[in-house]
């Protein structure tokens, strides 16, 4: 066992005796050392109960054999951070939990590991660190929190954002928006649509790392709590058949997340995070292999904010397990691979059932014959962009507009909720990306006010930022390379034509060549007196075709 360098022999009675002073007895000591990496904090309502969720993590593993011994990471919600400098320190967080995890599991030698996340950055840097150690592991999530109720509909966060559209478009009152914050987010929990934390969480079970029931299962149902209990005790059994998460998380299984993605219609930020994820497995993923598995799956579960359902819905529908067993036919997914449950994908789907064919469709009647996500490329964004296609209105997927150009998030939502943005414009937000920024933002305020105003059907948004899963609308981000490093979003200027044409893939400014020549040489970024992480992270991080991780 790795733990035998922290206990065993005479040499180690230091070891031992500080961990005496914790309180483990000899047979404790004797026993595998299994790390609980708990991500609980009283900020973020996705883990606000996560202590339960770690201590059934750790019965399961003493009910299995094992010593399980708890640390802390760090958090921070996304939809607290949103629209202020806040949201700067999100995506550079994901790298921190990475790094934070490996020291500890490290530095005490660990035998296997049960990783406790939930939201937006918290689930992949447990992922990246689970296949950097590449000890035996099982993540399970605090699950996702259930879907409010206003006046007989369902409502969820992404309601309240909106919300501040309608009103200022003079839709609802100050009070029905103040009734509505009120009921959007009941539960504890990841919030209820198929934003980030949720689109994570499902990915992670059909990668194999999470047990199957990990994105779906609500957070308030006891289900939670056993399924807990059963990562606790898996961990042990991956344990001794030597397991690892990278057996696990093989090219074969990311190409299976990645159909799943499609089908799910995820946040455009899994094209962040599980590029950056693989690649602590040694895997190379790009941009066109999401963009390629796009147009052999098609969009089979119409979820908040694109659609009807909430997560909740799904996991009454047959969950994760019963879009994968929609998807075998189809020939796209590597059944053979093992998972978390140490059995195959082909095992566990003989087990899966799909209940509603409305949540999760059938083939034949797809909500949309391509899958959720495109990858688009052309002059203005030669190195690829992003946009969630399945919550894209259809007369918005070929528009020419006029560029309304804004050198932050801040200046650009200002200009939408004072009624500035007129049908026929493109809202161009720069100087957001990875180094830009720095720490690519989330560009939901932007996009809900859009939506919110009505817009949706009339206005697009382009940025070398990002979107919140919460996003719908024509909202194109990623756009590579950012503005900072001299991008051709940095040479649009104000009455610009550009041209979207998301089924042909095309993303483009037009302007001639010449004078982008010209307005390339006259280019100089603007300076920005940074500090602290953001400092370290501007100057170390990739592009957001890379996954904005760090260089080597």
């Amino acid at each position: 066992m790795r733990s035998d360098r922290t206990k065993k022999s005479y040499e180690k009675a230091p070891h031992r005796s500080l961990l005496k002073a914790n309180g483990f007895t000899d047979e404790e000591i004797a026993r595998p050392f299994v790390g609980i990496v708990n991500s609980a904090n009283e900020i973020i309502p996705g883990h606000i109960h996560l202590n339960q969720i770690a201590q059934a993590a750790k019965d399961g593993v003493r009910m299995a054999g094992g010593t399980p011994m708890e640390f802390s990471v760090i958090g921070i919600c996304d939809g607290i951070a949103m629209n202020h400098a806040g949201m700067k320190y999100s995506l550079p967080s994901r790298e921190i939990i990475a790094d934070s995890i490996e020291l500890v599991a490290m530095g005490h030698a660990f035998d296997a590991m049960v990783f406790v996340p939930n939201c937006d950055k918290i689930v992949p840097g447990m992922l990246m660190a689970a296949l950097r150690l590449n000890i035996p592991a099982v993540i399970v999530s605090g699950g996702p929190m259930l879907a409010g109720r206003l006046k007989g509909r369902a409502v969820d966060l992404i309601s309240v954002f909106e919300g501040i559209g309608r009103l200022k478009a003079g839709a609802i009152t100050g009070e029905e928006l103040r009734e509505l914050e009120g009921c959007a987010c009941p539960t504890a929990g990841s919030c209820s649509g198929m934003f980030t934390a949720n689109s994570m969480n499902c990915l992670t079970e059909a990668l194999g790392l999470g047990l199957p029931g990990n994105g779906t299962v609500p957070a308030a149902f006891s289900e939670r709590i056993r399924l807990a209990k059963h990562a606790g005790m898996k961990v042990m059994e991956l344990l001794e058949k030597d397991i690892k998460p990278r057996d696990i998380a093989s090219p074969s299984a990311f190409n299976n997340a990645i159909a799943v993605d499609m089908a799910l219609g995820c946040s455009t930020n899994t094209v962040l995070h599980v590029p950056a994820v693989a690649y602590e497995a040694g895997i190379e993923l790009s941009l066109d292999d999401f963009d390629r598995m796009s147009k052999r799956v098609p969009h089979l579960c119409n979820l908040s904010p694109a659609g009807p359902h909430h997560i909740e819905d799904l996991y009454y529908a047959g969950g994760i397990q019963a879009v994968m067993k929609r998807l075998e036919p189809l020939g796209v997914l590597d059944t053979g691979v093992v998972t978390a449950t140490g059995e195959t994908l082909q095992e566990n789907l003989a087990r899966a059932e799909i209940v509603d064919p409305e949540v999760i469709r059938p083939l034949e009647s797809p909500y949309h014959q391509e899958g959720g996500i495109a990858i688009l490329r052309g002059s203005l964004a030669p190195d690829g962009a992003v946009v969630k296609q399945s919550g894209v209105l259809p007369e918005m997927m070929k528009r020419e507009g006029t560029a309304r150009v804004f050198d932050s998030e801040e200046e650009a939502a200002d200009a939408i909720l004072a009624g500035k943005i007129r049908a026929g414009d493109i809202v161009v937000i720069r100087y957001e990306g990875p180094k830009g920024g720095p720490g690519m933002r989330e560009m939901l305020t932007p996009t809900s006010s859009i939506a919110g105003m009505g817009l949706d059907r009339d206005v697009a948004l382009i940025t070398d930022g990002r979107f919140s899963g919460g996003t719908r609308g024509a909202a194109i981000g990623h756009c590579s390379p950012e503005a900072a490093e001299g991008g051709p979003i940095a040479l649009v200027q104000e009455g610009d034509r550009i041209g979207i044409d998301i089924p042909a893939r095309k993303i483009d400014l037009l302007v001639d060549e010449a004078e982008l020549s010209r307005r390339g040489q006259a280019f100089r970024p603007p300076e920005k007196k940074l500090t602290g992480v953001l400092k370290r992270y501007a100057r170390e991080t990739l592009s957001a075709d890379k996954g904005a991780r760090y260089r080597d």
